[in-house]
C-alpha cells in the first residue's frame, strides 16, 4: 500500500500573507526629495595633496577650506580615533598623531627671533 503525502495546494509558505488577488493595494506615496548635499572641500578640490602638504602656508589654506565643512567634527573625531600620523583632518593639523596649532617650516630654526 502506498502512502500519500498531503501537499498544500498553493506554493506559498504557510504563515505568510497572501499576495495578489483581491487584496487591496496601498496607494503609492511619493517620497520626499533627497536633501541637497554640499560637496566636501577635501573631495572637490583638484589637489588632494593640499591636506598633506609640507608647506605651512598650504596647510593653513587647507584648514580654512575645512572651516565650513558639514562633517568637520566627525572627520576630526575619526582622525583622533585612528591616530592619523599627519595631515589636516577636521580643520586641525596632525603631526606624529598629535594635533598641533601650526606647522613649522622645514630647516633649522632661526638663532635670532625675527621682530
Amino acid at each position: 500500500m502506498q502512502q500519500t503525502i498531503d501537499r498544500p495546494t498553493s506554493h506559498r509558505r504557510p504563515g505568510l500573507p497572501r499576495t495578489g488577488g483581491t487584496t487591496p493595494r496601498t496607494p503609492h506615496v511619493p517620497l520626499a526629495p533627497a536633501p541637497v548635499r554640499r560637496p566636501l572641500p577635501c573631495r572637490g578640490t583638484d589637489d588632494p595633496d593640499l591636506w598633506f602638504a609640507e608647506s605651512p602656508a598650504l596647510l593653513e589654506q587647507a584648514k580654512v577650506l575645512c572651516g565650513e565643512c558639514p562633517v568637520r567634527d566627525a572627520c576630526l573625531a575619526g582622525a583622533l580615533d585612528r591616530g592619523e600620523p599627519w595631515g589636516v583632518w577636521g580643520g586641525e593639523i596632525f603631526e606624529r598623531g598629535v594635533v598641533i596649532p601650526r606647522k613649522r617650516p622645514r630647516g633649522r630654526p632661526r638663532k635670532v627671533v625675527a621682530a
